[in-house]
């Protein structure tokens, strides 16, 4: 009889045991369902995709990167995430500006540029002194400076955004492209005012075509060449390509050989990225793109044809907040003054 009294118990005891498992599961999980419930209803608002704007604040034109941020900010519902890049003697600077102006508010980084690495990768050249300021090269090392995003808008400081950010991030890159840009040739509007001030829209107005290395590249001088002030990078596929080597190993031969200083063009960042992403880059919708209103202090776009533009590039030398330049008006709608007093618009009454 003992025997079986004990069997009888260990049964009892594993049925008490189990139904206690059941409870327990029961009573732990709900919290949990619950939870994962409310993460979802929590989702959209935390996953809310940040958009990750480079723009250079360089001393001298600080103004200029304040104007575009302003524009950018209040042109748009999206939340974007500002990656001001400086060299260490100008962050103070900007920082200040805006934790000292409206634009507070604003999510932003404050990212330091190394000049360090472009030792011996710029040929000096006296006829555009400014085109070699270090922060010129900051896109070429987007991956080293934004770690953790897969899409990034690069703009150059010369912009006004008019648009809404989010259909510039929108811009759909093709399969095993790393970057979109504007087409030099893309909007009828613009030709007219290319050729009055003799503007260079093709790759001969870059390259030097007397030289072998640039010959070998197989490129016509007359395909149409892109504007890298406005760019839409994809990460993964940047450095899957290596595409900062690449653009390192053409500065690299062009201070060897003279691929492209010298040439009508002159700007040496675009030279490379031309050489690099020929054939390999998507397309930006030409109105995000509208450039050369800093080509001449005189050649003007229609009213109209500006306030349909979402970006304006003042691209040249004639930028707005110095004297002369045109449609200055459009862009000192964003400048913020700067409350230390430093940065001051030259004006012909001032």
């Amino acid at each position: 009889i003992l025997p079986f009294v004990s069997v009888n118990q260990i049964l009892l005891l594993l049925l008490v045991l189990t139904v206690c498992a059941i409870l327990y599961n029961k009573v732990h999980q709900a919290p949990s369902t619950l939870k994962n419930e409310t993460a979802d209803l929590e989702s959209p608002e935390e996953m809310e995709e940040e958009i990750p704007v480079v723009i250079c604040a360089a001393a001298g034109r600080m103004g200029a990167a304040v104007a575009a941020i302003s524009s950018i900010y209040s042109n748009t519902e999206a939340s974007v995430l500002f990656y001001i890049v400086g060299l260490k003697t100008t962050l103070p600077h900007i920082r200040k500006w805006i934790e000292n102006s409206k634009l507070k508010e604003i999510k932003f980084k404050v990212v330091e540029f190394n000049p360090i690495v472009l030792k011996g990768k710029i040929r000096q050249d006296a006829s555009r002194p400014e085109l070699l300021q270090p922060l010129n090269f900051v896109r070429f090392y987007l991956p080293l400076l934004i770690q953790k995003h897969e899409k990034v808008i690069y703009l150059d400081d010369d912009v006004i955004v008019q648009g809404d950010i989010q259909e510039l991030y929108d811009t759909k890159l093709a399969p095993g492209h790393a970057a979109a840009f504007s087409d030099d040739c893309d909007l009828p509007s613009t030709h007219e005012m290319i050729r009055s001030v003799g503007m260079q829209n093709t790759y001969m107005g870059f390259l030097d075509y007397r030289k072998q290395a640039i010959r070998d590249l197989g490129i016509s001088p007359s395909t149409c060449s892109f504007n890298p002030g406005v760019i839409v990078a994809n990460m993964t596929e940047w450095k899957h390509q290596r595409i900062t080597k690449q653009l390192e190993k053409w500065m690299q031969r062009n201070v060897e050989e003279n691929l492209y200083s010298s040439t009508l063009g002159g700007g040496v960042a675009t030279s490379p990225m031309l050489i690099v992403f020929h054939g390999k880059y998507s397309s930006i919708n030409p109105m995000w793109h509208i450039r050369h209103l800093g080509w001449s202090p005189d050649a003007r776009y229609s009213e109209q044809f500006l306030q349909e533009a979402k970006l304006l590039h003042w691209n040249g030398r004639y930028k707005p907040w110095d004297y002369p330049s045109v449609h200055t008006d459009l862009w000192e709608n964003w400048f913020i003054p700067d409350p230390s007093g430093k940065f001051k618009l030259t004006r012909p009454d001032s």
